[in-house]
């Protein structure tokens, strides 16, 4: 009888230590490597779902997908709608022992033109290998065999951010058939409409607080540092972005005829737009930058980050870097003004000889904490208005056209805000615990990303913190044709959430 009391109580104790034990760092990388054909397959069959968030039925295919995938392992859902744009929630067993830890993934992806793309479409994944400088498609039963670290997966959201989540997921496959339980709880928040800068998450967040109570927020999302090192990102920049539209006559004009006459808009937008920036690639509105200021500690974490000014400009392509910040990193700290379209007239074999009767500007700007969006508009709004332009709504009336030689409409739409995360905090510590299991010292913590992430409404309405898990290539071409994500990368995507899972959170 004592035999058998005794036999159990091992048994007993013996399964808590399983449940609780740490994975080592060989057996986080064998685990992960033995783990990696199935994690492919299931990342193949995420990825041939479409999901532009502006498509109903795009959110309803991914909604059904994620909330199947997340039920599997062991977590309940629930899906929090606001406006009619549902998010999914999901939570797994709660330890009150253990701190919580809750868990962002983007579902949705950039809109694609599947003609520019080198594959028959960006929902049909395509597994490549680099010969020759060029990309070539491979068989998919290539990975029954050794899988080669330098291959890519060729899909929209492979990086941004359909992988990231699975290389999470594929952990947390891991650690069940382990029979050891993450050392946090774990909820999740899966977000629909990321690329739409989430306009309902406030909301969603706001009238469920206490269902998103957590002691950190987890970020699986966001491209690496160029240097491709394993890398924690404490923040990002908001985004705020303006339409601008100047007029001319009231019609496109024939250039043979009023040319020397009539203004043309486009040297009108040229020269407001020149105005705008020096040479140096230095914002000249005033006030833009005001309020950025760095400790001594912030720029040792700056140059704390190995990168090659040199090298990040042949990378791109470019002869010289703009001098707003003394590196790269430096220069994501401060606030951006962008010009990401233009439009007037025609070009190319649909080319005519006319003077345009408007030009349209697209700008982004990028800020920061110390520049919020609010302010960074009026101060754009306010500079074109002492360059002598009128504002009107919409099309000018005729008494405006007559009145006024400078006209411009003005939209603005203010989306993500910046966000920063304490670089030396518990939750910080915690994360660079796992890193340092998997990596030793071979990973990189960044101050501020130059992307937006929709974290704000979390921090600011649960006042707790997010960092954001780097996992895909920099050269991922997200948001744009070929998007793609390593195959190494992913791999040690899988380690990195491996290495976070197993380590406590005290």
């Amino acid at each position: 009888m004592k035999q058998a009391v005794s036999a159990l109580i091992l048994l007993f104790f013996g399964s808590i230590i399983h449940v609780n034990a740490q994975l080592s760092k060989s057996e986080i990388i064998e685990a992960s490597a033995l783990q990696l054909r199935s994690s492919l397959l299931e990342l193949k069959e995420y990825l041939s779902l479409p999901n532009n968030g502006k498509v109903a039925s795009d959110i309803q295919l991914n909604l059904d997908w994620t909330k199947s995938a997340l039920e599997k392992r062991g977590f309940k859902t629930q899906i929090l709608t606001s406006n009619g744009v549902p998010h999914l929630f999901a939570q797994g067993k709660n330890d009150l022992k253990k701190k919580t830890i809750l868990v962002y993934m983007q579902v949705d992806g950039q809109p694609v033109d599947s003609s520019a793309w080198n594959q028959e479409s960006p929902y049909i994944p395509e597994l490549m290998e680099e010969i020759n400088g060029n990309w070539e498609p491979i068989n998919w039963n290539f990975i029954d065999g050794k899988i080669d670290p330098g291959w890519k997966i060729f899909a929209r959201s492979a990086s941004d951010s359909k992988g990231p989540t699975m290389t999470f997921l594929s952990a947390l496959d891991i650690l069940q058939k382990k029979g050891i339980a993450p050392a946090v709880n774990l909820k999740f928040i899966l977000d629909f409409q990321e690329e739409m800068s989430s306009p309902e998450l406030a909301k969603v967040v706001a009238g469920n607080k206490k269902l998103f109570e957590a002691d950190g927020i987890l970020i699986m999302d966001g491209t690496r540092h160029f240097s491709n090192l394993p890398n924690l990102a404490f923040g990002a920049r908001g985004i705020a972005t303006i339409t601008l539209k100047i007029f001319g006559a009231k019609n496109d004009l024939h250039s043979g005829q009023y040319g020397n006459f009539a203004p043309n808009p486009v040297f009108a937008a040229a020269r407001l737009l020149s105005a705008m920036k020096d040479e140096s690639g230095k914002v000249l509105i005033p006030g833009f930058y005001e309020g950025v200021n760095f400790t001594d500690a912030d720029l040792k974490a700056m140059a704390a980050v190995p990168e090659s000014l040199e090298q990040i400009q042949n990378e791109l392509g470019i002869a010289e870097a703009e001098k707003v910040g003394a590196s790269y990193q430096e220069a994501m700290q401060f606030p951006s003004l962008n010009i990401r379209g233009m439009r007037a007239a025609w070009v190319g074999k649909e080319v005519r000889t006319i003077i345009p009767s408007e030009a349209v500007i697209e700008i982004d700007m990028r800020t920061v904490k110390e520049t919020p969006a609010e302010r960074q508009v009026e101060l754009v709004r306010k500079f074109i208005e002492d360059q002598g332009y009128y504002f009107v709504e919409g099309e000018p009336s005729d008494d405006e056209r007559n009145s006024f030689s400078k006209l411009v409409s003005f939209d603005y739409r203010i989306g993500s805000e910046p966000f920063r995360a304490e670089m030396e905090s518990d939750f910080g510590h915690w994360l660079e615990k796992g890193m340092s299991l998997v990596f030793g010292e071979n990973y990189i913590k960044t101050r501020l990303t130059g992307g937006s992430q929709p974290m704000a409404p979390f921090i600011n309405i649960l006042g707790i913190p997010a960092v954001s898990v780097r996992i895909p290539n920099p050269d991922n071409s997200i948001h744009a044709p070929n998007e793609n994500i390593r195959v190494g990368n992913y791999l040690e995507g899988i380690q990195t959430c491996l290495g976070i899972l197993s380590q406590s959170f005290d």
